[in-house]
């Protein structure tokens, strides 16, 4: 795993280093050191030691389900290794995964959402991109399937970071690299990407328009922003700001409307912004499976109302935007 991390330095950086190079490396070694003495991470770890590097195992990346191995393919042994680790690093929010013939049904369908933009974005062949809060790394799988140069990941929660590791871990992937952190923390690396994704994190920024600027930042003179976030209904150039909590998420601080999220793009400095769906979260796409052990979308609405959040507000709903950078 922290091989990995070393190997990313590289894949960045090819030929002359840019000026963020050194700034890279020392975000990777302090989160490597982190990742060391955090006790949380080292129960983690050693769900992972004893399943073997370089497996490399078959994957079907383009498929609903993302693939990896078969039933039977590996020892015994080895097998039972990875089915206690696969437990042990629940909840498994995003997927779903056939893991060696086992279905890890996560909480979050997450090829609906796939499936609402894969066909309207620029394709990712040849692109080097960013994924911030990439959680098990559903996505940046998916990604893989397009033949893209380069797919980097963020996630700073340790479980679905982990998570991440153990699947690198049964793929080898050389192209794909996922680093435990936030987009907040990492160095400016101007002009880095040709395309970001930013799904399901800006409601939680407390001052979204400096992100949206530095994402434009980061992003090259044409690339794309891949933006998905909660909404509110309504036309007016507005955000919803929840006293306390929204769906019991205690770090909600605004929802605007589309009209209100594509001004926030226009004013960060992005052009030829979209809307490419507005889709009301349900439970076909959000619910409690035995891979979370927690509350799902069902604890989250008005048991009377399920158009209403179980504080009264608008029930979930998610814009997909795209923009460019001119």
């Amino acid at each position: 795993m922290f091989e990995e991390l070393d190997k990313l330095i590289g894949a960045m950086t090819p030929g002359e280093e840019p000026v963020w190079a050194q700034e890279l490396t020392e975000f990777i070694e302090k989160k490597r050191q982190f990742l060391l003495r955090d006790r949380k991470s080292q129960a983690y770890l050693q769900l992972l030691e004893n399943i073997p590097d370089n497996l490399q195992l078959e994957a079907d990346l383009d498929r609903d389900w993302v693939s990896i191995g078969k039933a039977g393919e590996l020892p015994a042994d080895q097998d039972q290794q990875i089915q206690h680790a696969l437990f042990g690093l629940r909840p498994w929010r995003k997927g779903p995964f056939k893991i060696l013939g086992t279905e890890v049904d996560t909480e979050w369908v997450s090829y609906l959402k796939w499936n609402r933009l894969k066909e309207q974005i620029a394709p990712l062949q040849g692109r080097r991109i960013l994924d911030v809060g990439s959680s098990s790394g559903y996505y940046l799988f998916r990604m893989l399937a397009a033949d893209p140069q380069l797919v980097i990941g963020l996630e700073p929660y340790q479980t679905f970071y982990f998570q991440y590791c153990l699947l690198q871990k049964l793929l080898n992937h050389p192209r794909c690299y996922t680093l435990p952190g936030k987009f907040e923390e990492l160095p400016e690396m101007t002009g880095s990407f040709d395309t970001l994704f930013h799904m399901g994190v800006l409601y939680h920024v407390r001052s979204p328009l400096d992100t949206l600027t530095r994402i434009r930042r980061t992003l090259r003179r044409g690339g794309e922003l891949v933006l998905e976030t909660l909404v509110i209904p309504g036309e007016e150039q507005v955000a919803l700001t929840p006293s306390d909590r929204y769906a019991k998420m205690n770090n909600v601080f605004f929802l605007p409307t589309v009209n209100g999220l594509a001004n926030w793009l226009a004013r960060a400095g992005f052009t030829k912004i979209r809307c490419i769906d507005v889709t009301r979260t349900t439970s076909e796409e959000q619910r409690k499976t035995p891979w979370i052990q927690t509350e799902s979308l069902a604890d989250f609405l008005d048991p009377q109302d399920a158009l209403k959040t179980i504080e009264g507000y608008p029930a979930p709903r998610r814009a997909l935007m795209l923009a460019e950078v001119k």
